[in-house]
């Protein structure tokens, strides 16, 4: 008869006996001895269970073994890397977790050809490949998967500015030809005869003389750096799978040192237009129209409102020729594009939606704005094509987003509105504004350049070489820091981003538009990860504590006037 319906009772001391015979052979303390008694005596419940849990615990801890780099397709069908990382987990390899993050190769001109560009990332993706399955493999073997700071340093500063500096000093050996001057012909001066013809109108008189400044040369995209961003992921998922925690809890501990007793959820900016570049309208300006909903609210609450509001838009479109619209698509942000001349045409819609469904804009909920200046500058004639040809100078834009923040006082806030060469107008903007409107600049390629006038916010995006380290130092260091999704090259089942802005603690994250697989999969992590905060009891409503972003007094104003 089996003792306590698991062994007999002399299997048990023969398991006893000559695993405390091996321990006294080898010099290893006598810890299975005690456990066993311990077993026979308190434990007869689970005894299997119990000895499995054990002897696991005795085991090795769980080390890297492998890494694999596989070529995967994004939601836009593109090439992308993903990168998988496998450890040894109780003697046996394991395949722990894989991550493919966004990534941003090459110009973003519309008139590059598109052969080119497809070249270029497929020769970016196999390069990120080749890192993973040859140096980074061997770099990272051994390694352990839950010191995510140790993995981080090694992808971010031992591998990735190795290749960066022998790549830059490539690119120094080159440019010492007569060639050079060619590069600063990508934002040449407008030419004399324009500007003495604007000096004639003596309203930009000043403006003119002084030169335009050029652009910064663009951040350059070293091939293969994807392979960083998505490998750092993918560990930091195979940490949290090791700890047993989910993925936003265990990016808490590593910015905190533990997770913290509470969390909240980032209000989520819900894309409601796009009127950018790849619109059909000839507005370029307003890239995207963001919706800020009221603070407490839940996640599904703001895309249950966003969708109604998204369907009186239409609705208004369909049956009112009031607006003016011809042609409607859907963007690669996830959210309807118009066609639309002038920038308050879609501010206009939206009023008039929201007015039909009772929804008190500028109380209830807010807009933002991205303009994505940088990518209008028409730099042969130093000036904005905010549409197809109309062209404003700098501080004819300063004017311009004045007007439209006095007209819609619901606008609190404008994203990216100038390059980071126009200093002088970021300080104009801001002064003129005041509280009344937040100015938010991307961060994802220089979080280390110096702040802009009037900048109360930042937009950062994971792509390419952003580690999660990185991403932990750049929100701390940058207060009122907005995790965006990128509106492209999104992978389709990854939901990581929702976990990373509740880690990081954001007040704000930006998903997109309520469309695609590679939106809504994040849309519903962040539901989920709600709900088990709620059933937790550690989930904290933000509703009497505005995040800093956006302050409560210039709320009211907008909505008084």
């Amino acid at each position: 008869m089996s003792y306590r319906g698991f062994m007999s009772r002399q299997d048990f001391y023969d398991i006893k006996n000559a695993a405390a015979e091996f321990y006294r052979l080898n010099g290893v303390p006598r810890e299975i001895e005690r456990a066993l008694n311990e077993l026979f005596t308190d434990k007869p419940e689970d005894v299997h269970g119990y000895l499995a849990n054990y002897f696991t615990n005795l085991c090795a801890p769980p080390r890297i073994s492998r890494l694999k780099g596989k070529e995967v397709y994004d939601a836009r069908g593109q090439l992308s890397i993903e990168a998988e990382v496998l450890c040894i987990v109780c003697n046996k390899e394991k395949s722990m977790s894989s991550a493919a993050i966004s990534s941003h190769f090459g110009s973003k001109e519309a008139s590059v050809d598109w052969k080119v560009k497809s070249q270029e990332r497929a020769d970016h993706v196999m390069m990120a490949a080749q890192w993973l399955n040859e140096p980074l493999n061997n770099m990272l073997k051994g390694q352990n998967p839950c010191d995510q700071s140790a993995v981080d340093h090694i992808l971010r500063y031992t591998f990735f500015m190795a290749h960066y500096l022998e790549e830059n000093n490539k690119k120094k050996e080159v440019s010492a030809s007569p060639r050079e001057p060619e590069v600063v012909l990508r934002s040449p001066l407008p030419a004399q005869t324009k500007d003495k013809k604007s000096a004639d109108k003596g309203k930009k008189s000043n403006n003119t003389e002084k030169p335009f400044p050029p652009s910064e040369p663009p951040e350059p995209v070293l091939p293969g750096s994807s392979a960083i961003g998505s490998l750092s992921l993918a560990v930091a998922k195979t940490g949290a799978t090791i700890q047993g925690l989910p993925l936003y809890k265990y990016i808490a501990a590593q910015k905190n040192g533990q997770p913290p007793m509470q969390f909240h959820i980032p209000v989520s900016l819900v894309t409601l237009l796009s009127c950018g570049k790849t619109s059909p309208g000839k507005l370029s300006l307003l890239e995207e129209v963001i919706l800020i909903p009221k603070t407490g609210q839940r996640v599904k609450q703001i895309i249950t409102m966003t969708l109604q509001l998204q369907k009186e838009m239409m609705r208004i479109i369909n049956t009112s020729t009031k607006a003016g619209v011809t042609q409607v698509v859907l963007c690669n942000n996830g959210a309807p594009a118009m066609t639309y001349e002038r920038p308050e045409q879609p501010l206009d819609l939206i009023t008039e939606a929201c007015t039909n469904l009772g929804l008190a804009l500028g109380a209830e909920i807010h807009l933002a704005v991205n303009c994505a200046a940088p990518e209008l500058m028409d730099f042969s004639k130093g000036k904005y094509e905010v549409a197809t040809g109309v062209l404003k100078s700098p501080d004819e834009l300063v004017d311009m987003y004045q007007t439209l923040i006095s007209k819609y006082p619901a606008v609190v806030a404008l994203i990216d509105p100038f390059r980071r060469e126009d200093i002088d107008q970021w300080e104009k903007l801001s002064n003129v504004i005041g509280d009344s409107c937040s100015l938010l600049s991307d961060i994802t390629y220089n979080s280390k350049a110096p702040p802009l006038p009037g900048v109360r916010g930042h937009i950062l995006k994971h792509i390419n070489e952003t580690t999660v380290s990185d991403l932990i130092c750049i929100t701390s260091e940058h207060q009122g820091s907005v995790l965006m999704g990128t509106t492209c090259s999104e992978p389709c089942s990854d939901d990581s981003l929702s976990d990373i802005a509740v880690g990081l603690g954001l007040h704000y994250v930006k998903l997109g538009g309520l469309s695609g697989a590679e939106r809504m999969t994040k849309y519903n992590r962040l539901i989920s990860i709600e709900e088990e905060l709620a059933q937790q009891g550690i989930l904290v409503s933000e509703e009497k504590h505005s995040p800093p972003l956006f302050t409560e007094k210039p709320r009211e104003q907008s909505t008084a006037g």
